[in-house]
């Protein structure tokens, strides 16, 4: 497995990888993935990663900004999505890793992520990799006419800030 920097020809797999995070129920409460050129727009330029194997894309792990305003210019928010048949290999784990180190050297100084309580093995690797449980969001949004609750958690890096 090797972790490299986002291609442009790598946009549309990545949609397909997060169509099948979204047909999970436990991964967002988005319904349909963006199109490519939407998820370009969505995510800061860097860092962006994938992870190959077998000469195929398995996973990403991307950062979007938390807010306009230039006092969170060091705070991001997480995504990260493996493809189905590549789940519960420690790519993810790889992913995230890379992800951190990668953010501090660009001057990040927190990580966030809205996870569903019910999605347990994204929970447990974010605190492995650091994040803590900060918040509880009950009832933040429905999905499918259901109201679904999340979980905030956030990583200060030791390194910046």
């Amino acid at each position: 497995m090797t972790i490299r920097t986002v291609r442009p020809e790598d946009w549309s797999t990545l949609a397909l990888i997060y169509q099948q995070g979204i047909d999970t129920g436990q991964a967002t409460f988005e319904t349909k993935a963006p199109l490519p050129i939407e998820m370009v727009a969505k995510y800061l330029p860097a860092p962006q990663l994938v992870a190959e194997q077998d000469d195929k894309i398995a996973g990403y792990a991307l950062l979007s900004a938390v807010s306009g305003r230039c006092v969170y210019g060091g705070v991001a928010e997480v995504s990260l999505y493996v493809a189905a048949t590549e789940r519960g290999q420690g790519l993810g784990g790889q992913l995230l890793g890379r992800l951190i180190t990668d953010s501090e050297a660009l001057g990040f100084w927190t990580l966030q992520a809205g996870i569903f309580p019910e999605n347990t093995a994204s929970v447990a690797l974010h605190h492995r990799h650091g994040f803590r449980t900060v918040g509880y969001r009950e009832k933040l949004g429905q999905q499918h006419g259901i109201w679904r609750n999340v979980l905030l958690l956030e990583r200060r890096s030791s390194l910046v800030g």
